[in-house]
């Protein structure tokens, strides 16, 4: 079963969040909370609050940094829908955000919560040097040799074999997911040996979701994704599906599934619900 304890948390603390001090400024944090508040399961900052509570940490404790995770993932996908990019007008079953509020709004939307997302980071309790060294993983995993670059290659299309897809994936998708557990292992201290298990099923969970997430984009309806399916293809893009087939990909989700759930079995701490979260990205249907 998912841990939706934590997911609770990270729900109730991204509600009470604002972001505008004037009212001028109040049609731009509307538009950054219609796209924050869309839903989702957050598994990335799930993942951090579980890491934290393997590490025998309060949850409840790493919240600003759980929820600026969310705040960087949303404003990515923001960016990622907007015409210049993958041009889908349906997320999470809502009008995308330039749909709703146009191209220009929604660019500053994006723009508006990756600023908020370091503001909010800066608040996470704990010494300044673990929380800046946290920050730079954070920011490292989003910039050109994280998120951003991912999508840079992506969008020239310049991968076109299965070492070169699992590269442009693991920048793309792959960072984010990482940084969600390792940035609670920089912040809790953890000494080099026991971040090793737990940085393999990081890495190896970000494979997994780019995989099930190929698959679903050709197996699931709009409705049962929330978005737009058949959305890689249209774009002519290079996916676990296209290069593999669909029977192949599955077998690939499966083995880094076993990889990752391995990896956590030889790491130290209460670890179930990091297992349940693999778990879940392994099934999901949507």
């Amino acid at each position: 079963m998912y841990p939706d304890d934590l997911r609770a948390l990270v729900e109730a603390e991204l509600e009470r969040l604002r972001f505008a001090a004037a009212a001028n400024t109040a049609g731009l944090e509307e538009a950054m909370r219609y796209s924050l508040l869309a839903g989702g399961k957050r598994v990335r900052p799930v993942l951090a609050l579980a890491t934290a509570r393997a590490l025998g940490a309060e949850p409840e404790r790493f919240l600003p940094v759980a929820c600026a995770i969310e705040l960087i993932h949303t404003y990515s996908l923001i960016h990622d829908d907007l015409p210049a990019m993958d041009d889908d007008d349906l997320r999470r079953g809502k009008p995308t955000s330039h749909v709703k509020f146009g191209e220009d709004v929604a660019i500053l939307a994006g723009d508006g919560l990756f600023a908020e997302a370091v503001r909010l980071f800066a608040t996470q309790p704990g010494p300044a040097e673990r929380v800046l060294a946290a920050l730079r993983e954070l920011a490292a995993a989003t910039g050109v040799d994280g998120m951003v670059g991912g999508q840079y290659v992506d969008v020239v299309g310049s991968e076109h074999d299965a070492a070169g897809l699992r590269a442009l994936h693991a920048l793309k998708t792959g960072r984010l997911i990482a940084a969600s557990v390792n940035v609670v292992l920089i912040l809790e201290g953890t000494t080099e040996p026991e971040t090793m298990p737990y940085r393999r099923f990081a890495d190896e969970l970000g494979v997994l979701f780019q995989i099930i997430d190929d698959i679903l984009d050709v197996t699931e309806s709009d409705e049962r994704l929330g978005k737009p399916h058949g959305s890689d293809e249209r774009h002519g893009k290079l996916t676990y599906v296209s290069l593999f087939g669909l029977e192949r990909a599955r077998e690939l989700a499966a083995e880094s599934h076993r990889k990752a759930t391995v990896a956590l079995s030889q790491a130290s701490g209460e670890t179930g619900d990091l297992r349940r979260v693999a778990d879940y990205i392994f099934t999901r249907h949507s």
